[in-house]
């Protein structure tokens, strides 16, 4: 919903996370909320099950990683998977492939593999999410660089708040092996989903409002976590994903533009539903 204030509003059923240290978002929360310490691991990405076998050995770790958080978020939020709307949001594409295209290209025997090739492409993971969920709802594929995330996370309000559809956000980034990563240092896979829905369920975890502002991003207090959301784009989620975590009412800003940053107001599940009633009374008496 947009609210007369200028806020954009949704409520988020369902987490899904996969990143350094961090399996799953249930083995996650405690971590971010600051109930045990943080240990830092490479990341793992599972195979994506929901695929058919030919197409499951095709995928390369962008893939994997949008599908695994896909479908945790999805899950946790019990909706349709097939039924969601989709935004799909990456800095890049996948880092090992373009690395491999690159050296076929540089190398005397330039036959470019198919698969390499449509592996490449921006929106692979939005199509191989199709396959492995038979959706058929309308999906959209962006990048802002670093400020993906917060890019993707306002394309998926907008949707709830206009066309009043659920919607899944996946935010994801992989790693680039040498040279490319002394130009773009990103050094492991990080990905997020959210479902965001336009009205609270018996699934809503918290309410969240967004709007801009030219306030300073919120840091983390712990010093591996802030340089885990420094270090890789998709990682500028962790702000909102810890005060999820935490399970209280808080404002954080994200990363965003170069002038222009993201501020969430996040509300847990019994705070949303209070501040809906007043948002339900306000306009009643307006």
């Amino acid at each position: 919903m947009i609210e007369p204030s200028g806020f954009i509003s949704a409520f988020i059923e369902g987490i899904g996370l996969l990143g350094p240290g961090f399996a799953n978002w249930s083995e996650a929360k405690d971590t971010l909320a600051g109930r045990s310490g943080y240990l830092a691991a490479r990341t793992v990405v599972p195979a994506p099950a929901s695929l058919p076998p030919a197409e499951r050995r095709r995928t390369g770790t962008s893939v994997k990683l949008a599908l695994a958080v896909g479908h945790d978020a999805v899950e946790m939020s019990g909706r349709d998977v097939a039924t969601l709307s989709t935004v799909f949001a990456a800095s890049g594409g996948d880092g090992q492939n373009c690395h491999a295209i690159c050296e076929t290209l540089a190398s005397d025997d330039r036959k470019l593999s198919p698969t390499r090739f449509h592996n490449s492409v921006h929106n692979a993971p939005a199509g191989y999410w199709s396959i492995a969920t038979r959706a058929m709802a309308p999906s959209n594929v962006l990048c802002a660089y670093d400020g993906s995330f917060a890019a993707g996370l306002l394309e998926g309000l907008c949707q709830v708040a206009v066309d009043g559809v659920p919607t899944l956000l996946i935010a994801f980034d992989t790693d680039y092996p040498a040279p490319m990563r002394e130009v773009r240092p990103v050094p492991d896979a990080f990905g997020v989903a959210l479902v965001l829905a336009p009205q609270q369920s018996t699934h809503t975890l918290a309410r969240v409002d967004a709007r801009l502002t030219d306030a300073p991003a919120t840091p983390l207090a712990s010093a591996e976590l802030e340089a885990l959301r420094r270090a890789i784009p998709a990682a500028r989620s962790l702000p909102l994903i810890e005060a999820l975590a935490r399970g209280c009412s808080s404002s954080v800003v994200l990363d965003y533009l170069q002038d222009v940053q993201l501020q969430l107001d996040i509300s847990p599940t019994s705070d949303a539903a209070e501040s809906e009633r007043q948002q339900v009374t306000g306009a009643a008496t307006r």
